[in-house]
């Protein structure tokens, strides 16, 4: 059997130059008017670099972020969950012609990311956007925070990708394009792939659903988000080096693979479930695996409205299929990992396992309980948040560290 089509059916489509084309674009970027993009921005136009937006060809135009906001679908016809868009100020947008090209600059370094033809400037309306994609437009939400921080004018266009943002150069093999997962999938025999999103290092509860993937697939790809988190998450370089030490301590041989892609959190919950679904299909992966409350935040969503959400999209929007799963606890009683489904018992014999409890318990120094992590986990946080503690001592002392 062969791997799930890139999304759309066609190839995939990396809008990322190389070789001579690349040396020319970025000579001719340097004389461009330049706009400095948003971290969320930067991180889309790295996935449209890399082939992970198949088949975009570059940022939305209004009636594309239209048909995207009310029925998921571009003017193509193409199902799409999130607008993918480019935002400027009123006054930045205005020193942009129509039909002339920009350069997009790095929020990091300032480095050239990509260029762009403009060929369509559009005011949105924000709070509709927000209400389509977050189901909220209350501005405690970040996903809205990001929408109303945005300029006043969206600028539609293709691009030319120039640079991956520094992410190969930070995170080495780690980062993976489509192209080089598919190629490990077809190397290790895999055409049936689940993919396990996370943005937090992996408990008993996420090694318990991945280890459930496997049993119906070939193999799991643990997919790593490497993009801005929300204040208190755990950054990607500890994550990924948990679920390493997870991997190889608990999981058989071939069947993980490890991978990290560049985008920022929305928090958009069902929405984004289908997102994820979306560029899982484009990096090879034939089922999404979704749990409790995925991508959410706060008490925005049911903890299973991300299940509901792919029954509710047309036949055939996408390939990549919801592989879901309910609620996941150790239950002392089982003397084992159990879920809503399989576990007779009641919450007193139950103890829920969460990222949230989990930073809680690591930040307060308090005893976590061998059967909501493993121990090689464990020494990880620990140890990252022993360092977080040593900064704040140094900062209330007044010391500078050196």
């Amino acid at each position: 059997m062969a791997l799930v089509k890139p999304h759309g059916g066609g190839a995939l489509k990396p809008l990322a130059l190389s070789g001579e084309a690349l040396a020319a674009e970025i000579a001719r970027a340097g004389k461009l008017p330049r706009l400095t993009v948003s971290s969320r921005e930067k991180g889309d136009l790295i996935m449209l670099g890399i082939g992970g937006f198949t088949p975009l060809d570059g940022f939305m135009t209004h009636a594309d972020w239209e048909g995207v906001c009310d029925g998921m679908r571009t003017t193509s016809g193409l199902f799409w969950p999130i607008p993918i868009t480019l935002s400027a100020s009123a006054e930045q947008a205005a020193a942009f012609p129509v039909g002339g090209d920009i350069a997009l600059a790095d929020p990091d370094d300032g480095s050239v990311l990509a260029t762009m033809l403009v060929t369509e400037k559009y005011a949105i309306d924000k709070a509709h956007e927000c209400a389509s994609v977050f189901r909220t437009a209350e501005t405690e939400h970040p996903g809205v925070q990001m929408v109303m921080a945005q300029g006043e004018v969206n600028l539609a266009g293709p691009v030319k990708v120039l640079s991956d943002g520094g992410f190969k150069a930070r995170y080495g093999s780690l980062f993976m394009t489509p192209a080089e997962t598919r190629a490990e999938f077809e190397r290790l025999g895999w055409s049936k792939v689940a993919a396990f999103q996370t943005r937090n290092p992996m408990h008993r509860s996420h090694e318990y659903l991945a280890k459930v993937a496997i049993e119906v697939c070939d193999g799991v790809l643990i997919h790593s988000l490497l993009g801005n988190l929300k204040p208190g998450d755990i950054p990607a370089d500890v994550r990924t080096r948990a679920i390493a030490v997870l991997s190889e301590n608990y999981f058989l041989g071939k069947t993980v693979v490890q991978a990290g892609y560049p985008l920022d959190m929305r928090y958009a919950g069902p929405r984004e479930a289908l997102l994820h679904a979306l560029f899982r299909q484009n990096y090879g992966c034939s089922h999404q695996i979704v749990g409790r409350d995925h991508a959410g935040v706060g008490s925005y969503y049911g903890p299973f409205d991300a299940h509901h959400i792919f029954d509710q999209i047309p036949p055939g929007a996408l390939e990549t299929q919801a592989l879901k799963i309910d609620w996941t606890f150790w239950c002392y009683r089982c003397g084992g990992m159990a879920s809503a489904r399989t576990c007779p018992h009641g919450e007193a014999d139950r103890l829920n396992v969460s990222g949230t409890k989990l930073r809680k318990w690591l930040s307060e120094g308090a005893e976590v309980p061998a059967e909501f992590s493993r121990p090689e986990v464990l020494e990880i946080l620990r140890e990252y948040y022993a360092g977080l503690t040593e900064k704040v001592e140094v900062k209330l002392t007044g010391h500078s560290a050196r």
